[in-house]
């Protein structure tokens, strides 16, 4: 199998692939020991053509990859694809579109929450893959012919779930319901880094303004390091580290160096003085200026178990039209349309309301009711008793 790793080699597959209306996309990247994904490997595959990119070929310009992305007339398929997308925005500054996720359309399908692609393959081909090469190192030289084949299997069965895919979709008129699970896929907030909110990363364990005023600082100078030292966060400070940090306030390297999760002698470092700094940054602030808590939404008496009935209606819903809960509603969704009629969820909205959230609402208002027939729960679309329901 030959390797592409010179422009000229890659501009002239991009330019085959270009003239069809789709090409399937998949990446091999490491990012164990970094903050930024590093790009090993890319491999392509449209209609009767296959080709593995060598991304780390010295000399070899992307610039023809990035281009064949962003053309308007060409479908980029992809499976699971955040995080293909992710390396594309940050490496060539743009969005795939427009974009398939094989992922999502299997959702859609029926084919189960978050499908993995090789039991995709499997059920809509037959065939096994060999998945024994997926966490090999993939910037080492020279790729195998294992670890050839393993990537090139990723995009040339994707080839067939796609045209399955699509005509299920086209059949059952729910392409457009594909579309709008693609809109927080193309959202370049989706793939942005701010470090002024990094700190909503984090696990809220802190109970005053100030101490989430320190939080926020050290997790906003923790992200800006970790991204131009191009290391994971936990290699600049442990989020441990920062709960503590906010909790203690330690405004002096002799009071960083009694905190528990701080190890002996670290404050003494410059990385510790760059805390610091970040710390009397929070604590200057004025009164007035300090973040607010996040209030924890009060759910209503009997809430709990209004969720508990929307989640067996969910159930219920996702099994008889074949598409999976996840894609209808969520949890979040859920306690929040037991607790409000007009709740702005996406559960509530469009193709969802319509399949789901308007039985919701009726199940809710006692207008609809669960039974027990034939061994399965079913949705009787008849009023319930009035004295029952009052």
């Amino acid at each position: 199998m030959h390797v592409i790793t010179t422009t000229s080699e890659l501009a002239e597959a991009c330019e085959q692939l270009g003239v069809h209306d789709y090409v399937t996309v998949d990446t091999e990247f490491l990012r164990e020991s970094t903050f930024w994904p590093q790009l090993c490997v890319i491999q392509m595959a449209g209609p009767g053509l296959a080709f593995v990119i060598d991304a780390l070929a010295e000399g070899l310009d992307l610039k023809p990859f990035f281009d064949l992305m962003a053309k308007p007339d060409v479908t980029k398929v992809f499976h699971a694809a955040r995080q293909d997308i992710e390396i594309i925005f940050h490496m060539g500054h743009l969005i795939p579109s427009p974009l398939f996720d094989s992922q999502v359309a299997a959702m859609v399908c029926g084919f189960g929450d978050s499908i993995s692609y090789d039991q995709l393959v499997y059920k809509v081909t037959g065939a096994r893959l060999d998945k024994s090469s997926r966490f090999t190192d993939w910037a080492r030289r020279p790729l195998t012919k294992k670890q050839l084949e393993y990537a090139i299997a990723d995009v040339t069965h994707l080839r067939d779930c796609y045209a399955f895919l699509n005509a299920n979709l086209a059949e059952q008129k729910r392409s457009h319901w594909v579309e709008d699970e693609m809109k927080v896929l193309l959202s370049e907030g989706t793939y942005r880094t701010e470090p002024e909110n990094a700190w909503q990363r984090l696990k809220m364990r802190v109970r005053k303004p100030i101490e989430l005023a320190v939080m926020q600082e050290v997790a906003a100078w923790r992200e800006r390091e970790a991204q131009t030292r191009n290391v994971p966060r936990s290699r600049v400070v442990k989020d441990d580290a920062i709960y503590e940090i906010a909790a203690q306030q330690p405004s002096t390297s002799e009071a960083l160096g009694r905190l528990r999760t701080i190890p002996k002698g670290f404050e003494r470092s410059k990385t510790a003085e760059e805390i610091l700094k970040a710390v009397r940054r929070a604590l200057a602030l004025p009164k007035e200026k300090l973040p607010k808590l996040p209030k924890g939404r009060q759910s209503p008496d009997g809430s709990a178990a209004a969720v508990d009935l929307l989640k067996v209606l969910l159930k219920l819903v996702s099994e008889n039209h074949g598409v999976a809960s996840k894609v209808i509603a969520t949890v979040d969704d859920l306690e929040r349309i037991a607790a409000d009629d007009h709740a702005d969820v996406a559960a509530l909205q469009g193709w969802r309301r319509e399949l789901f959230g308007e039985t919701a609402l009726q199940l809710k208002r006692g207008e609809v009711a669960l039974a027990f027939k034939d061994r399965q729960i079913v949705a009787l679309e008849q009023p319930l008793d009035p004295e029952i329901v009052d």
